[in-house]
């Protein structure tokens, strides 16, 4: 189950959600074509992963920041965009183009202390751009929580599209990731701290903006949905007709 659009069209267009899609496809790619050994791909790691361990000595302080762009494969990069494709363009909107870019890298840099933070002496690299689309999707959850988000639910041998509030979908998420970073599967190589540390950084750091719109009367006048007509898709309703799996 994951998002594949919102009802909540923008004003503007997302230039810096563009360009963060680019940037993170565009280094995938070149990690792809040009780290085509093991010893290479190691160093890459080395010098631009976030590695808890050297940052424990005080050393690479700038995997912070640089770790937000790297992915560790296809799928880990398509479902970081996906998400950030969907969420990124309504905080844009409303924050505006610098502030969303700042906003962002602060959730990113927020989710990488939150990791460190549960084991500092890791040595294992941690790369994605989770942490900080974590924090779109908390800051998105506090302005829009009745937004409309279609997602596809896939069971087995058919699929189907259909609506869900926000903060169905956001809850959910957190959840998980909070049972991840408890539960048995906490070591399963997924950085759930990462993802916790982002969301609740993008709550916090959009508060200020959520008062200005006046804060509780923001979500009283639009009831927590976008304060704009929602967009709409096909014949108005965003329902898919079951599609089975050719055998």
């Amino acid at each position: 189950m994951f998002p594949i659009r919102d009802h909540n069209p923008s004003n503007r267009t997302p230039y810096v959600t563009y360009a963060l899609l680019v940037a993170n496809i565009g280094i995938w790619l070149w990690s792809v074509i040009a780290l085509t050994d093991d010893s290479a791909l190691n160093w890459f790691y080395f010098n631009y992963a976030l590695i808890p361990a050297r940052l424990s000595g005080g050393e690479g302080i700038s995997g912070l920041l640089s770790s937000l762009f790297l992915h560790a494969g296809f799928w880990h990069l398509a479902g970081n965009m996906l998400f950030l494709f969907v969420f990124g363009d309504n905080m844009e909107d409303r924050m505006g183009h610098l502030p969303f870019a700042a906003f962002y890298l602060l959730c990113g840099v927020a989710a990488g202390l939150a990791q460190f933070a549960i084991d500092p002496t890791s040595a294992v690299p941690t790369v994605g751009a989770s942490g900080a689309i974590a924090g779109v999707m908390g800051g998105y959850l506090l302005l829009f929580p009745k937004a409309r988000v279609d997602i596809i639910l896939i069971l087995i041998i058919f699929f189907k599209v259909f609506p869900v509030p926000a903060w169905l979908l956001l809850g959910l998420w957190f959840v998980m990731q909070a049972y991840g970073g408890t539960g048995p599967q906490a070591d399963a190589g997924v950085a759930y701290w990462a993802h916790i540390g982002g969301f609740v950084a993008g709550l916090v750091l959009t508060v200020p903006l959520w008062l200005r719109l006046g804060g509780p009367d923001f979500w009283k006048v639009t009831h927590g949905h976008p304060p704009h007509p929602a967009a709409s898709y096909m014949d108005g309703s965003s329902r898919v007709p079951t599609v089975r799996r050719k055998r």
